[in-house]
């Protein structure tokens, strides 16, 4: 009854014209940047940051969640006519989206894609409905030794799970959280890392060093690469799938959808290795899987479904722990703290209106999403032939007049171009900045719980082995660290490593 009663109070939050004016701009720019190859999520988040300063937190937060969950949305359109992923995360649907679509079958798979998401998007936030309070009162027992474990096991998964090298992935993680101590110390005020420069006594802003890794690095890495695009021209019909092809989906959606909430509540988990774990699922159950990648409609249903309930399930750990489980929701905690706010265990009693309202929000933003997607695919598709010699200007414009209003200073921008052209040779090679900027937002609550652990225990380290969560987290983290030098785990590993930036 309860739960009713917050859901209640969550849509008087969500139904008010500015916060619906909100949700629907955050999906709609969500399905364009899912549409569009080359910029995703992570890039569009980071450049919308400094809009949410100018609103309610409410507002800011229901935007920035609808951009995230309507990308895996519009990602799916990309995948299914042009065989171009929007986003990391529709990968796997163009495996057999696009054949589908070659064989005159785009309006089924468009379809089933669209009530796939729609369905996994309603189940995840059924379950962050139930599981989140639940949660959040076992987590208020969690002393700042149990918060050490927790945030060092998801840096250590998050870079255990990255392509490629997983010692490089350490040191940008290492990197991110030296980043993340610049400024004054929290404890002695004293100024660490700003050689003498004014503009660094509040420390490195997160808005500059985001735009600049996702932002303007993105764009000199697609400035380089020819972007092949074979647009399917015919006219899309029957966006509603058939009774065979509702009974071929309802299974691998069902799947999908569970392991896709599962895998999004981890640590270091996501929408990218949900949908390619969903697909191998699928492949791995089906009595033909010859028809997997010509064509197979299972092979949308399933990762499109497995994708959106990551994006659901991904809400969990930060809105219960405080603790962001991938670099998209290290970004949301970052709009939580500019508006001043904590999210964590406290946040359901003390913020009610705001965890109901951004739950109510994300239904609403759903169901904004299934009348966005189907009945405009056309102009979807006009979009795709916008040429990027017009498209990635206009994304740099964007990003050097968003650091400037988000702190009405110069050096924002001088920052955010150097990480820019950072992130530009790191990705040339091959350090990702998902690992950096996770650690950059999770730096400086490390060393607050750390030293506060290390206070109540009066330096005993043991503190952390002898708290049985503590301990566990720890250990968890020692494996995955361990694994890499055992040969059968690292060949293990690199079947799995999953690149979460495109």
């Amino acid at each position: 009854m309860d739960t009713l009663v917050n859901v209640a109070h969550g849509l008087g939050v969500a139904l008010q014209p500015v916060n619906l004016i909100y949700c629907f701009v955050g999906v709609f720019i969500g399905t364009l940047v899912g549409v569009l190859p080359g910029i995703g999520p992570i890039s569009a988040m980071s450049l919308l940051l400094p809009i949410t300063l100018s609103g309610t937190p409410e507002s800011g937060i229901i935007m920035m969640a609808g951009i995230y969950y309507g990308s895996m949305y519009g990602g799916s359109t990309t995948s299914i006519l042009v065989n171009i992923p929007g986003e990391a995360a529709s990968v796997v649907t163009c495996i057999d989206g696009h054949q589908m679509a070659k064989q005159g079958r785009a309006g089924p798979a468009l379809g089933i894609s669209a009530f796939g998401s729609f369905f996994a998007g309603t189940f995840a936030l059924i379950a962050l409905m139930l599981v989140a309070p639940k949660l959040a009162s076992v987590a208020i027992a969690f002393g700042p030794a149990e918060y050490f474990s927790l945030m060092v096991l998801g840096l250590v998964v998050l870079t255990f799970l990255t392509q490629g090298s997983m010692a490089k992935a350490l040191l940008m993680a290492c990197i991110g959280v030296v980043l993340g101590v610049v400024g004054l110390d929290s404890i002695t005020a004293q100024p660490r890392l700003t050689f003498g420069r004014i503009e660094l006594i509040d420390g490195i802003g997160l808005v500059p060093v985001v735009m600049g890794l996702f932002g303007v690095a993105e764009v000199l890495l697609n400035t380089e690469q020819v972007i092949k695009r074979d647009i399917i021209n015919t006219r899309i019909t029957h966006l509603l799938p058939s009774r065979e092809d509702w009974k071929a989906s309802a299974g691998p959606m069902s799947r999908g959808t569970v392991l896709g909430f599962f895998l999004g509540t981890l640590p270091g988990g996501g929408a990218v290795i949900s949908s390619f774990a969903s697909y191998a699922l699928e492949k791995r159950l089906s009595k033909t899987p010859e028809r997997f990648g010509n064509g197979a409609i299972e092979g949308v249903a399933g990762p499109e479904a497995a994708n959106n309930a990551a994006a659901g399930g991904a809400f969990i750990p930060l809105m219960t722990l405080g603790i962001p489980p991938n670099v998209v929701m290290a970004l949301l905690l970052g709009a939580f703290v500019i508006h001043g706010l904590q999210p964590g265990p406290l946040m359901i009693t003390q913020n009610p209106g705001l965890f109901w309202g951004i739950v109510a929000s994300m239904y609403i933003g759903n169901l904004m999403l299934l009348v966005l997607n189907l009945p405009m695919i056309g102009m979807w598709v006009q979009l795709l032939k916008l040429p990027y010699n017009i498209l990635f200007p206009l994304i740099i414009l964007f990003t050097i007049i968003g650091v400037y209003c988000s702190s009405n200073n110069v050096f924002d921008v001088y920052v955010m171009i150097a990480f820019g052209v950072i992130g530009y040779f790191m990705r040339k090679l091959g350090y990702e900045p998902a690992p950096l900027v996770l650690a950059f937002v999770l730096g400086p609550m490390l060393e607050n719980n750390l030293r506060k652990s290390l206070i109540l225990s009066q330096g005993d380290l043991m503190t952390f082995v002898q708290r049985p969560i503590s301990a566990v987290c720890l250990a968890f983290a020692l494996m995955l660290l361990v694994a890499p030098l055992l040969p059968a785990l690292r060949k293990k590993r690199e079947l799995v490593a999953l690149d979460e930036e495109v």
